[in-house]
């Protein structure tokens, strides 16, 4: 059975990915500091769906904490190390920069280091297709990423490279996943996908920068998952690959089918479009089919009706979690 890390394993995507490779028949180390960047109720439930199982081995640390981390090295035989841990948020990054460098970029770092001393050869990189602002859609892998326009987007970079860095002096098999705007049930507050429901569903009006017809490439969360263990099964030496939706919509399309699954009327307040924002997402997803057979399965409209379903399925909890 082989020990699988995986950082940030209360997040959204962390538990999706460390329930499936338990299904699998992994076992799994998760690693997750429960900071208040947002609820920890969330993070709490999340976890919780993954605290019974015999092969789940939590510990509450920081990938900041580089002697913390040894100390999980020591503990555990890890066969493959799965990064989700990261400060999100692009316009919470331009308030605080410092704890985006910390622990995007040096937190990846630790990790590298102590995969080089551990002899751990596998190393799966979670990054973002915030990189590709300014660039031609459909976003593919070969784009100059050069101009991040976010101290977020700029962490993440930050973190690819050290990533090539160690591929490049100690030979670590390094997979980046360059995720696009992912979704689903217990999904983080500060998205626009929790943010809306939850408003709608409360009578809340909702905020939108800009006129409504930005895009995104939508991705729900079990796709994300099966992209990312895929990726820690396949030797790839150094690879950014896109897991993306391949299918932007408006966010005005997707309140509409809020409302629809909902039953309930969306009152929308406009306002000036974010500086740090980007108009519109779409991945390229050539290199996913062609390298880890993999392609999304679950449409917005499907992922939308699951993510609704939950809600209403947990309305006791969305009430207590605080925007």
């Amino acid at each position: 059975m082989k020990t699988i890390l995986v950082t940030g394993v209360a997040g959204l995507i962390g538990h999706k990915t460390a329930e499936l490779l338990l299904r699998k028949g992994y076992r799994v180390v998760g690693v997750d500091n429960m900071n208040d960047y947002y609820d920890v109720k969330l993070k709490e439930y999340r976890l919780n769906t993954l605290k019974g199982n015999p092969n789940f081995r939590f510990y509450r640390v920081d990938i900041e904490n580089f002697e913390a981390l040894k100390v999980i090295f020591e503990d555990n035989e890890i066969d493959g190390v799965i990064n989700l841990a990261a400060r999100a948020g692009v316009r919470y990054s331009i308030v605080n920069p410092f704890v985006y460098v910390t622990t995007n970029t040096l937190g990846t770092l630790n990790l590298l280091e102590l995969c080089k001393d551990f002899g751990v050869k596998k190393f799966v990189l979670a990054s973002t297709s915030s990189l590709y602002a300014g660039q031609p859609m459909p976003f593919k892998e070969d784009l100059p990423v050069n101009t991040p326009i976010s101290p977020y987007a700029a962490s993440k970079k930050g973190a690819e490279v050290m990533a090539y860095t160690y591929h490049y002096l100690y030979g670590i098999d390094v997979t980046v996943l360059r995720y696009f705007t992912v979704y689903g049930p217990a999904s983080r507050p500060d998205m626009a996908v929790f943010r809306f429901i939850k408003m709608i569903d409360e009578g809340i009006p909702v905020t939108v920068y800009g006129d409504g017809t930005q895009k995104r490439d939508f991705t729900y969360v079990d796709d994300i998952a099966e992209g990312t263990v895929r990726a820690l099964e396949v030797e790839t030496g150094y690879e950014i690959i896109n897991l993306g939706g391949n299918k932007p919509h408006e966010l005005r399309y997707l309140i509409e089918l809020i409302e629809k699954y909902l039953g309930k009327r969306a009152s929308v307040v406009y306002k000036p479009f974010h500086k740090a924002d980007m108009k519109a997402t779409w991945a390229n997803i050539e290199k996913a089919k062609e390298l880890l057979g993999w392609e999304p399965k679950v449409s917005l409209e499907e992922g939308i009706k699951r993510t609704v379903e939950w809600h209403v399925e947990n309305r006791e909890l969305v009430r207590e979690i605080s925007l």
